[in-house]
């Protein structure tokens, strides 16, 4: 679950945006605690938390959340009208500020593109600005880009249900709309790994009755994690080539939205994780296993050099968990 955390959503005052970090402090453990994958570990949240809206009270809620085995935090940034110096500047100065709390591993951190505008891919330029943003984010120690799936935004890339590895060209935006396949035996290549989640057409929730919805693994409170929709997740089978057996499934939120608390952390929430217990975890045809951002690209490239076995023997492969995560948790 990848979450564009965002307290000061609509700019409301400091007391909402802290009450809306407060929820989630008090109420998420409480619903995790009901849950548990194939190792035994509850639900895992990562908090992709806005650089501009930084403030040290928005973030110690999460370290709190993260000590308890429950998530980690990554970058989220909305900028516009950039440049690649100072981009590479503010994903500095925020790498900073969230090592501070005890977040991120070795420097490195993963990334979702306000706006959905990575690349300067939006058609009239607007929310990035620069055409290298890619290479910046490699040079800064960005390890993957979790910003697609769009649809049906236009800064949605042609390449679907993947995981694969982008190159930047300089001069030109959106150069992550197509790449080469993460598979097993390969190497890096390119500027930026892109893990995307999955899409497709939805039948079984029409519009007007008829034509097919878009399913862009959006979960908030107007788009409910129903079982059709999980299923339709999983049916995508996003994978590293020549690794069908591990299948990925990354979806988005906005969880400090209020009307997105049902699916956070509330009724649909429950629903969703009891749905995943009962279809996803029967330890014969499916094992669960519940994954931060971070824990996720280890595991791909676990996949990418080979290696086979659980899963859970992977999740640190490559990026040891962050301080803000304690023993009891690893």
């Amino acid at each position: 679950m990848c979450d564009h955390f965002e307290p000061l959503y609509g700019r409301p005052s400091l007391e909402v945006a802290r009450a809306r970090v407060r929820a989630w402090q008090e109420n998420y453990p409480r619903m995790a605690s009901r849950y548990r994958d194939a190792d035994g570990r509850p639900p895992q949240h990562t908090f992709f938390f806005p650089a501009e809206e930084y403030q040290p009270v928005f973030l110690q809620p999460l370290e709190m959340l993260a000590a308890d085995g429950l998530g980690e935090v990554e970058i989220h940034l909305h900028h516009d009208n950039d440049t690649a110096e100072r981009l590479r500047q503010t994903l500095e100065e925020f790498k900073q500020q969230l090592a501070g709390h005890g977040f991120l591993s070795e420097g490195r951190y993963g990334f979702i593109h306000g706006n959905w505008a990575l690349d300067n891919s939006r058609a009239d330029g607007r929310w990035c600005g620069v055409n290298n943003e890619l290479q910046v984010l490699r040079e800064t120690g960005c390890y993957a880009d979790f910003t697609m799936p769009s649809l049906p935004h236009e800064t949605q890339p042609r390449k679907v249900n993947s995981i694969y590895y982008a190159t930047d060209d300089p001069l030109r935006p959106k150069s992550y709309d197509t790449g080469v396949d993460v598979r097993v035996g390969g190497q890096p290549c390119g500027d930026l790994l892109m893990i995307q989640g999955p899409v497709g057409l939805n039948w079984r929730q029409r519009k007007w009755g008829v034509l097919p919805r878009i399913e862009n693994v959006d979960v908030a409170g107007g788009t409910l994690p129903t079982p059709a929709r999980i299923d339709l997740w999983v049916r995508q089978h996003i994978s590293v080539v020549g690794k069908p057996d591990w299948v990925f499934v990354k979806v988005h939120t906005h969880g400090c939205q209020e009307r997105n608390f049902t699916t956070g952390f509330g009724e649909w929430a429950d629903r969703m994780h009891a749905y995943l217990q009962q279809q996803y975890n029967d330890g014969t045809r499916y094992q669960l296993h519940y994954v931060t951002a971070r824990e996720l690209y280890n595991l791909v490239k676990a996949a990418e050099a080979g290696h086979d076995g659980p899963p859970r023997d992977f999740r640190d492969f490559l990026l040891a968990p962050p301080l803000a995560r304690s023993t009891r948790c690893r």
